[in-house]
């Protein structure tokens, strides 16, 4: 507990300051983690495109085939 006692016994704008610091890193971490998770693309997204292309060109020749009817 000698590293608490250290930490009452400073100042409130030093425990301000050191609580700023702390939240602006936690702030800053979890915005790169999200722009990274975002900006990157995962498998589950291109297998929906996969997917989604595959159903579009199976789709193609039913609409073919009921125009000539």
């Amino acid at each position: 507990m000698s590293g608490f006692r250290s930490f009452t016994s400073l100042t409130s704008r030093s425990k301000n300051i050191i609580v700023a610091g702390g939240l602006t890193g936690f702030v800053a971490a979890v915005y790169i983690y999200t722009m990274r998770a975002v900006g990157s693309t995962d498998e589950l997204q291109t297998a929906i495109e996969t997917f989604e292309k595959q159903k579009s060109q199976e789709s193609l020749p039913t609409v073919a085939e009921s125009t000539r009817t």
